[in-house]
């Protein structure tokens, strides 16, 4: 069974979303020597439309930060979304102080690759470009990295979705990444590795579930904090996350009914779901290879979880596929050269799926679409195998 979290002990006591593994996977560049300069590049995106990004800070001045207390809650966002092509300039991937602060944490790295390599990564979206004008308001998708990592690790995925005609919120909720750069120079580093242990990561799906019913409160209320925010159909809001946010994902539906759908990425249920369910509302699972998973470090959650999704569900898994497989670190490490064994299934295929069946999975239930790679297994796909349906 997929334990989504797998590497979550192997690290701080317990305290990390692992990836030392993960990371390496593709983080960014494992066995290219520091002084190579070649460019990583992120995947084009297949959709048909041009992508803008505009960078959104949001205080919860209602709201003391659960790890300083002594704050008001902090977040930084990416907002993604469909744009008029050939306008504004280049995204950067990152700023050098967060890369740095990712490589330090993952030890080893720095020996295959640089700060500033990682933080010059290509991406696919322009910042300040126009917005797309269309006869209609695209559906809202909220997305939550896994503990420990930056909101830029789901970019191939934001990218992707903004391409097909979503408005995309990707959130990094302060002091839960190994270092992100907020307003006034501040890079905020990890505190909440240092508070919480395995019985208490509910804490962090608890609160990233307050965070993102504050992000809609902002992104879609009366007065929208973001100047695009008239692009955004209300009526239609869909959540992934990586790891523990995907925890984060069914923690949200459970205590906002403005969630329509969601899609845990790999990730354990530290937030349980209601005994009665999230009202009808489809809930996609979507896990790595059950045979790369320690066999020391049990997880029950997704068998507690699934009698409890009483609306449209799939579980499925990808073989080959390790923990860090949903996100972009294997797609850079192919592109330093770097395969890891955590993660056998090529970054370019890992994406490819992801970007595929999370695509498919918001177009059935945002936009009415058809998806029929979600009504069961395909020739197309032969990683992915529907262990329930």
């Amino acid at each position: 069974m997929q334990k989504i979290m797998r590497t979550l002990t192997a690290v701080a006591l317990g305290l990390v979303l692992a990836v030392p593994g993960a990371l390496a996977t593709g983080a960014v560049a494992a066995t290219t020597p520091a002084g190579d300069r070649t460019a990583l590049e992120l995947p084009r995106p297949t959709g048909d439309f041009a992508v803008g990004r505009d960078t959104l800070h949001l205080v919860d001045q209602d709201r003391k930060d659960p790890w300083v207390p002594t704050a008001d809650r902090e977040l930084l966002l990416s907002l993604y979304y469909p744009a008029t092509a050939r306008t504004g300039t280049a995204a950067p991937y990152m700023a050098v102080p967060e890369a740095k602060a990712l490589l330090t944490d993952r030890g080893e790295l720095g020996s295959y690759t640089t700060p500033e390599r990682v933080a010059a990564t290509r991406t696919n979206a322009r910042a300040g470009a126009l917005p797309r004008i269309a006869p209609h308001r695209y559906p809202l998708i909220l997305l939550s990295p896994g503990f420990t990592m930056p909101r830029a690790s789901l970019t191939t995925l934001a990218e992707e979705l903004a391409s097909r005609g979503y408005v995309v919120a990707a959130v990094d909720h302060a002091y839960e990444s190994d270092g992100t750069l907020f307003p006034g120079g501040r890079l905020l580093g990890c505190k909440a590795c240092e508070q919480v242990a395995d019985g208490s990561l509910h804490r962090v799906s608890d609160g990233r579930a307050r965070d993102m019913s504050f992000v809609l409160d902002r992104l879609t209320g009366p007065r929208p904090a973001w100047r695009y925010s008239w692009l955004i159909d209300a009526g239609h809001i869909g959540m992934a996350g990586h790891s523990i946010g995907g925890a984060a994902a069914s923690a949200t539906m459970a205590a906002d009914p403005r969630v329509d759908a969601g899609v845990n990425m790999d990730g354990t249920f530290f937030t349980p779901v209601p005994e009665a369910g999230l009202g009808g509302r489809p809930f996609l699972m979507l896990a790595g290879d059950p045979a790369l998973l320690p066999p020391d470090f049990p997880d029950t959650s997704w068998e507690d979880t699934w009698p409890r999704l009483d609306g449209w569900k799939r579980w499925l898994t990808v073989t080959g596929a390790g923990h860090p497989a949903f996100t972009d670190w294997p797609v850079l490490g192919d592109a330093a050269g770097y395969p890891h064994p955590e993660t056998p299934l090529s970054g370019t295929r890992s994406q490819q799926i992801t970007r595929a069946y999370v695509g498919a999975f918001f177009d059935l239930h945002l936009r009415g679409t058809p998806a029929p790679r979600l009504d069961g297994p395909t020739s197309a796909d032969p990683e992915v195998l529907f262990h329930r349906r």
